[in-house]
């Protein structure tokens, strides 16, 4: 954050910021998630660019007010390019003693918390560990510190509601939001008409909401000078014109598959399970009937990839989606899919592993699985996306590599892109030329394994289409006949093809650019995925100081872009960072025998700016 330390006064009241970055935090069912949402909404309608981290435990329901039960919500916002949610928050709230314990480490020396001092009771202190009450010793000095009895102001708020005790300490989030709404600036009408539409059958229980949050913003108002609170004003970020939305990393990416079902003109059909953190792809896609989307919730794992290869087989375009420890029960059908040579997208949302893992925590581990993880030599291609809005972009370009090779195409996204908004400018779908699919009709020496002299894809026939009756599965078939074949010349050609159907695809996708810098000069930042945001913000400070640095960012996985090796070969030094113990490094070092050196995390949170400009300043030093 540079916020609080670049400020500036106006008048006597406000002070100017260029970003600044608040952490909600409380007991999971204090509705920090809700609260952040909410304030992200209010804040991109003012014009801010702005990245989220929803930060939540994966418990249902841990003990209420314990560590491993906090749940937390970061917003970056400023005037300026946002691309991360940010390093150290400026503004930490903690509804208890947990939160701040949990927190407190994180928080920027100097920084604000605002706290809420009723629930810092012996009860609330124990549960958390605390020894003694850090309101009463030195522990917090380092920190400006704002005390309020939040739950006292709250019950006293909503108290002509007639609610219970329990539904009124629930208004405690509405009235730290009304708090902050005022403190920078954003306005309350548009929560106000969310509450209302949200409990329009309960009114009683968005009035008492809609108080809290006048209540607090009022306290802000009133309590200005006695408490020494200050307002600040985040400008707005001067953006390209067009129509906004905040997205997620699940949305952008629900959206841009659809939006390739139709430029190919097929009908989407979706066989999944619910898993975390992708079961929302589930839960959009099956609210887009309207589309011709069809949606099922399968018994597991392989019956939702099996259900896809049947609907691809069929004639539509099958999509399944999970995360790593599903893609793993998967791993079989997917070898069929490509085995038969169909198209298929095959959705990753990344978690931290192994097995079960961190469900709500962010990891890249997934990539050995996505490029090599299956039995026998089944190769396929791997797409990446970078930040909450590439979705789009990566779920059209998957269904054209799908439909126009005739294979499985396995995109990787991972927990935090998939939680993370980001305002996004809403596309013209007819910017986008179509890509018809093509099946095969013409019944003169038809067979299955006929293939497209230029792409290698084989014909791709409905059942039911007049003379076409055909079969496929996962036996090998032979060249000339799509017979099962065992003959082992045979075998070695179908495999043979096979590869060279995928490593073909590397002519049909663009070269690799550099994200930013130039092409060949002292060190090179290689990053995939989520680690965008952090590479792009420490490499853009880095140059800032001179330092002769660039960043590489990759979308195709697999193949890689043919001009990889030797972009990366102009450099002195190659970095790969990357939040996994070095996947697409032993990549890069087996495709290109370069010695590149790992920048690892995997602590099941992003990386922060300030962790690659460290390794930018260790292997660049001062020299520019």
């Amino acid at each position: 954050m540079t916020g609080l330390t670049s400020a500036k006064a106006i008048g006597n009241e406000v002070q100017e910021l260029d970003s600044v970055v608040v952490r909600f935090a409380g007991d999971s069912g204090d509705g920090m998630q809700l609260t952040g949402t909410q304030f992200s909404v209010a804040t991109a309608l003012e014009g801010s660019d702005l990245s989220t981290f929803p930060d939540f435990p994966a418990e249902i329901r841990a003990p209420v007010g314990t560590t491993f039960g906090v749940s937390a919500f970061q917003i970056n916002f400023g005037s300026v390019e946002v691309s991360t949610a940010g390093d150290e928050p400026d503004v930490l709230v903690a509804m208890n003693p947990a939160a701040l314990k949990v927190n407190m480490s994180n928080l920027r020396e100097g920084g604000l918390i605002i706290l809420d001092e009723g629930a810092f009771n012996d009860k609330n202190l124990k549960k958390a560990g605390y020894a003694s009450n850090p309101l009463d010793d030195e522990s917090l000095s380092h920190f400006e510190v704002k005390r309020l009895d939040i739950t006292k102001m709250t019950v006293e708020a909503v108290k002509e509601f007639g609610l219970g005790n329990k539904d009124s300490l629930r208004c405690k989030n509405m009235w730290t939001l009304g708090l902050l709404l005022w403190m920078f600036g954003r306005k309350r009408q548009p929560i106000i008409d969310w509450m209302n539409e949200k409990f329009a059958r309960k009114p009683e229980l968005a009035e008492a909401n809609v108080a809290a949050l006048n209540a607090g913003h009022a306290f802000g108002e009133t309590a200005e000078m006695a408490s020494n609170l200050r307002r600040y004003q985040i400008n707005k970020y001067k953006e390209e014109a067009g129509l906004y939305r905040t997205v997620n990393g699940n949305q952008s990416l629900t959206w841009g598959i659809l939006a390739g079902s139709q430029l190919a003109e097929l009908q989407l059909v979706l066989g999944s399970y619910p898993i975390t953190p992708a079961s929302p792809l589930l839960h959009s896609l099956s609210g887009l009937k309207e589309f011709g989307v069809i949606t099922f919730q399968a018994e597991d794992e392989i019956a939702a990839i099996c259900g896809a290869i049947g609907a691809s087989f069929a004639g539509g375009l099958g999509l399944t989606t999970s995360s790593g420890p599903g893609i793993a029960l998967k791993t079989e059908a997917l070898g069929l899919a490509i085995s038969t040579e169909l198209p298929l997208i095959v959705v990753d949302i990344q978690r931290a592993g192994p097995s079960t893992g961190l469900p709500t925590k962010t990891e890249q581990s997934d990539l050995y699985q996505a490029v090599w993880g299956r039995n026998g030599d089944a190769p396929l291609v791997v797409l990446s996306v970078s930040n909450s809005t590439d979705g789009f972009e990566v779920g059209i370009e998957a269904v054209r590599l799908a439909t126009k090779y005739m294979t499985p195409v396995m995109i990787l996204s991972d927990g935090y892109i998939a939680n993370a908004s980001e305002p996004w400018k809403i596309p013209d779908i007819n910017d986008y030329e179509p890509f018809p699919a093509k099946f095969h009709t013409d019944p003169e020496g038809f067979h299955p394994f006929l293939r497209d002299p230029e792409t290698l894809a084989r014909a791709w026939a409905k059942p039911g289409t007049p003379d076409l009756m055909h079969r496929i599965g996962g036996i090998e078939k032979d060249y000339n006949s799509g017979h099962i074949s065992y003959d082992a010349d045979n075998h070695q050609k179908m495999t043979d093809v096979r590869k060279a159907k995928i490593d073909n695809i590397a002519n049909d996708i663009p070269l690799q650019e550099v994200a930013q810098g130039a092409a060949g000069g002292k060190l090179a930042i290689v990053g995939w995925g989520s680690t965008y945001g952090a590479i792009h913000q420490g490499v853009k400070r880095a140059r800032e100081e001179g330092l002769d640095v660039s960043h590489i960012h990759l979308r195709n996985i697999w193949p890689l872009p043919r001009n990889l090796e030797e972009l990366l070969k102009s450099y002195d030094k190659v970095i790969v960072a990357e939040m996994n113990v070095g996947q697409l490094n032993t990549l890069l070092r087996s495709q290109y025998l370069l010695d590149t050196q790992l920048l690892s995390k995997v602590s099941g949170q992003p990386f922060k700016i300030s962790e690659i400009t460290a390794v930018i300043h260790e292997n660049l030093g001062e020299s520019k």
